[in-house]
């Protein structure tokens, strides 16, 4: 039998006068991974600070084995055996992997405060190897990807020897086959007796290694219930408060004149000789595994990389694009995968992020800015995109994932573009927020303009596209119309079979 890990009575966190945690409970067992799930917004990573000790709780008890604790900092936490792996990374990229696996608890030289560095490397590839990451532990965080230094911090949290293991989002940036390793490392934990608390939007995962699941909306505690007794239509409901009858807001429309066309396109060591066009009314999906040249690809577009070989043609004609800016004034509009570092200026308020992208269309003399019709822009798509904030002049970061993706997008239909390039529009956010993002790509393809999504999440490729490519390898290895393809041909056509 299982017996009760931790135990958490009537949360409540307030913000600014406003309560955005509402006498929460939460329960967990040893030797169990307990998901924890809500939309963006529903108080689950303000629960998960305050058990790490980054926010403290304004009501309410923690037990730890039945024991009352008062979690006050992160030092705290940790001295009570609770490690969190946190969906946006924040390591010392200038350090060395090992460096950042043992910071606050590095191996010291006998009898000196000087650090003993071939300790921790050597450590550091015992670790790896019992998880089977291979990543040098003297090479520089900054040199990694975003799935390796996920990677780093999931072995980071669990060499700690932590009780509890806090893991929100933690495949957010990895692929399918470093999946496959996590789920190993948490089944492993769980056979010790650790507790596992597990955020994702991944309704496939939850299935797959939660045993049970608690569900919050609106800062208050849903309900829990084991998974097995959870059907997904039931659990949608609750975390949205309603059922969604159709996730997938497509509609297909007769394709138009063509919009954009890529030939031959290629750069060097990344990708060549891809081909292919978009017509009005259509939503193009670009399918493969990670590291397949998908991203390159788009970015080179774009103008944020530049082409070896090929040619761009926008309605016809052929253009030249060195720059974002040369693709701006093409009617090319991008929404980069990752909307924390590259898509928003989080520190920026929300009307500042939406016409960022077309300051020159607010300024006179080169450098006076209309405030009246910035005000009214940014209040028009924060209205058209339902936004949710009580102001223009809410600073992006304090939004939910969703609603930054809805800023980002906002951003770029305000530039009037004729083609939307979207790299995994829809990562990081929850189930309600993609059905308002999928009808926002299909209101923009039926006004007559075109759609480039890149997608790792195959319902989305096969819901939302029109047709499909498949990138291996930097090359185009399959091609196929809506009604003709499926996940097995996808899946061939991405291993490069």
């Amino acid at each position: 039998m299982s017996e009760i890990l931790l135990e958490m009575k009537g949360i409540v966190k307030e913000f600014s006068g406003i309560r955005v945690l509402k006498e929460v409970p939460f329960t967990l067992k040893n030797g169990t991974v307990h998901a924890l799930m809500g939309e963006n917004g529903a108080g689950k990573s303000t629960l998960m600070k305050i058990l790490n000790g980054t926010y403290l709780k304004d009501q309410g008890e923690i037990y730890i084995k039945g024991e009352s604790v008062d979690i006050k900092n992160t030092s705290a936490a940790k001295k009570y055996g609770i490690a969190m792996i946190h969906q946006e990374l924040s390591p010392f990229l200038d350090l060395s992997v090992a460096s950042n696996m043992f910071m606050g608890r590095e191996f010291l030289k006998n009898g000196t405060n000087l650090i003993d560095e071939n300790k921790m490397n050597s450590e550091c590839i015992k670790i790896f190897e019992g998880m089977k990451i291979e990543i040098p532990p003297k090479a520089i965080m900054r040199d990694l990807s975003v799935a390796q230094m996920q990677l780093v911090e999931i072995a980071k949290a669990v060499s700690t020897d932590a009780e509890i293991i806090i893991m929100d989002e933690p495949t957010s940036a990895i692929t399918e086959e470093e999946v496959g390793k996590l789920f190993k490392v948490i089944d492993d934990l769980r056979n010790e007796g650790k507790g596992i608390i597990y955020i994702s939007h991944k309704m496939d995962e939850i299935y797959q290694i939660a045993d049970e699941i608690t569900v919050m909306r609106d800062g208050t505690y849903v309900g829990c219930d084991s998974t097995k007794n959870l059907t997904y239509d039931q659990l949608i409901s609750m975390m949205v408060g309603r059922s969604l009858d159709q996730q997938f807001h497509k509609t297909f429309h007769k394709p138009g004149e063509v919009l954009i066309e890529v030939k031959n396109l290629t750069r060097k060591e990344e990708f060549r000789n891809i081909s292919f066009e978009v017509r009005s009314g259509e939503i193009l999906g670009i399918a493969g595994l990670m590291g397949a040249g998908r991203t390159e690809i788009v970015e080179t577009i774009f103008g944020l990389r530049k082409k070896d070989e090929g040619e761009i043609l926008i309605e016809g004609k052929a253009v030249t694009i060195n720059c974002p800016k040369d693709a701006i004034e093409k009617g090319v509009a991008f929404v980069s995968e990752d909307r924390k570092s590259i898509g928003l200026n989080l520190i920026g308020s929300i009307k500042e992020n939406i016409t960022l992208a077309n300051l020159r269309k607010y300024c006179s003399l080169g450098t006076f800015i209309h405030m009246k019709e910035e005000r009214e822009t940014s209040d028009e798509y924060i209205k058209k995109l339902a936004i949710k904030t009580e102001s223009r002049n809410k600073l992006t970061g304090e939004l939910s994932g969703g609603n930054q993706q809805k800023v980002v997008i906002a951003r770029w239909l305000s530039t009037n573009p004729k083609v939307m390039i979207l790299d995994e529009p829809t990562r990081g956010i929850d189930v309600g927020a993609k059905a308002e993002i999928y009808k926002l790509m299909d209101d923009f393809a039926a006004q007559g303009n075109c759609v480039i999504m890149v997608s790792s999440e195959m319902p989305e490729i096969l819901g939302m596209s029109d047709r499909v490519i498949v990138i291996h390898d930097g090359k185009i290895t399959g091609s196929f119309y809506a009604k003709e393809a499926t996940q097995e041909k996808i899946l061939t056509a991405a291993s490069g079979i």
